[in-house]
């Protein structure tokens, strides 16, 4: 990075834009991949997300909210997440609104036409600032669009895709999932559909996913520069295991669907069953992978309450809708499941939203504004919405192990009695309740956790000792590195970061209407 560094006179590092044809083309990745290939040449690079629509998200060290992609993006930089990383953060709390959370603190509610009216296009200044201020401290700010840039309708107020990379001048690297098919048809269709000015920042494309033989894939490679005038920086092949923290759990938790893990054999006689369920507006859902990342413990969200069944823990997430997820979980029958469990003393936990859903009475104000409602009954706590959100960072201690967490939320909850105390909730019988979301990372406690529920459900598990989250977590990382390395144009890349859009790109006609 040549001349880049701050040292070097205060000169504004490098910056690049991965655009995606469409969402979950593999943005997230791709960032994350080129942070490590960055940091592992000692560059001080950070990762940027103007705008992010996320149910899943993080607590910085200094009590911002971002999203949790962001954060694990920034361990693949080897730097602090901040909230400069991720600015604005929009939660949704319906099809229709979100909450805003702006430089890491919660604003105000907006439905989408209001943000898109006027809201998005005033926070621009905000957007670019943080992003100059990264540019400003590393040499390389890797930066992720939202979508896909070519979403015409609403390019005029667009912060995150075209409407960054013009106001910051950074290039662009639009990524094409070909798993979906049609690979060739959305990059051309994606360029053509912009501006002169947009397309002229748009350098190049990379092909994610990609299965077989690549020479297979070279001829059509060469009539797409042909086409656009482009080069494809490279093709990165379809592996499992490689995704980092999801953004999207609205979309999980709407579709019902159940997500099995890859399971090691169990180190002990027996495996042991998870049950997630999967509430509306469900968020931090990945809490439960490091339960999925222990050898013999299968992790699946599950919709119907017969799949409650054979679970041996049954565990109730973090929801961004408290009150709306209970008459969820009443009208399909998993709520009468779950008190039956209670009372035959098999293992629940709820975390965060689920801890405040197996209380006894909830007063929300703020949230759903439905008043007093009443909660499961199965722990001894009473919550309140707060108009203020609590973003904190504790640890403690529980099961005579140390564990570290993160809090997002509204409800104050008030515990009454119990069994025993259980971080900054409670245990009543085989019913556990806390608002600590990550406290699963940490092994000692992880592992504690497995043997009690195991105990209670009769089964011969015994978690393995040396399961360590985050070097699995760091693993993940060397291998989004590893994509990058030896599958992009890496000098093509750091061409980019260094000097920026290259002179000469052609217009691809019709361009934006």
């Amino acid at each position: 990075m040549n001349g880049r560094s701050k040292a070097a006179g205060g000169a504004v590092g490098g910056g690049l834009l991965v655009a995606g044809t469409t969402s979950d083309a593999g943005k997230s990745v791709v960032t994350a991949g080129i942070c490590r290939w960055l940091a592992r040449q000692g560059v001080r690079v950070a990762p940027f997300k103007a705008q992010n629509m996320s149910l899943n998200s993080f607590v910085t060290r200094e009590g911002a909210e971002i999203g949790r992609a962001q954060a694990m993006q920034a361990a693949a930089a080897r730097v602090e997440p901040t909230a400069l990383m991720n600015p604005v953060l929009l939660k949704p709390g319906s099809d229709r609104s979100s909450q805003v959370v702006l430089l890491g603190k919660p604003v105000g509610e907006l439905s989408a036409r209001g943000y898109h009216a006027g809201r998005q296009e005033q926070l621009l200044g905000t957007v670019t600032d943080c992003l100059a201020e990264l540019r400003r401290t590393h040499d390389a700010v890797i930066c992720e669009g939202a979508g896909s840039p070519a979403e015409i309708n609403l390019r005029r107020t667009d912060i995150v895709n075209m409407g960054l990379a013009r106001a910051a001048r950074i290039p662009v690297v639009v990524v094409g999932d070909i798993d979906r098919g049609g690979v060739f048809a959305s990059f051309f269709g994606t360029t053509a559909l912009l501006s002169k000015e947009d397309q002229a920042l748009v350098a190049g494309y990379l092909v994610n996913k990609f299965r077989g033989d690549v020479t297979l894939l070279e001829p059509g490679l060469a009539m797409l520069r042909g086409l656009t005038g482009r080069q494809t920086l490279g093709v990165l092949p379809f592996a499992h295991g490689l995704g980092i923290d999801e953004e999207d759990g609205l979309r999980v938790s709407l579709r019902g669907a159940v997500r099995e893990s890859v399971v090691a054999p169990p180190h002990g006689a027996e495996m042991l069953r998870v049950a997630v369920c999967a509430v509306p507006l469900m968020s931090n859902f990945t809490d439960v992978d490091a339960l999925a990342a222990e050898p013999g413990v299968v992790v699946r969200f599950v919709d119907r309450a017969e799949e409650l069944t054979d679970a041996d823990l049954v565990v109730l997430p973090g929801t961004r809708g408290t009150v709306r997820a209970l008459e969820w979980l009443r009208a399909r029958g998993l709520a009468d499941a779950i008190a039956r469990r209670a009372a035959e003393g098999r293992p629940v936990l709820g975390i965060c939203g689920g801890f405040q859903m197996l209380g006894e009475l909830i007063e929300d104000e703020v949230e759903s504004k439905a008043g007093t409602v009443e909660g499961l009954g199965l722990l001894p706590v009473r919550v309140r919405f707060a108009a203020e959100k609590t973003l904190a960072r504790p640890a403690g201690e529980a099961l005579g192990e140390p564990v570290e967490g993160y809090e997002i939320h509204h409800g104050v909850a008030e515990v009454t009695g119990g069994d025993e105390e259980f971080l900054d909730g409670c245990r009543a019988g085989s019913v556990w309740g806390t608002h600590w979301h990550g406290s699963l990372e940490s092994d000692g406690f992880r592992r504690a956790l497995l043997r009690r529920v195991a105990a209670d459900a009769g089964r011969a598990f015994v978690p393995a000792p040396d399961t360590c989250f985050a070097a699995l977590r760091e693993e993940q990382l060397e291998r989004l590195g590893d994509l990058i390395e030896e599958h992009a144009d890496t000098a093509a890349l750091l061409r980019l970061i260094e000097e920026g859009v290259p002179d000469g790109l052609p217009f691809v006609p019709p361009g934006a209407p």
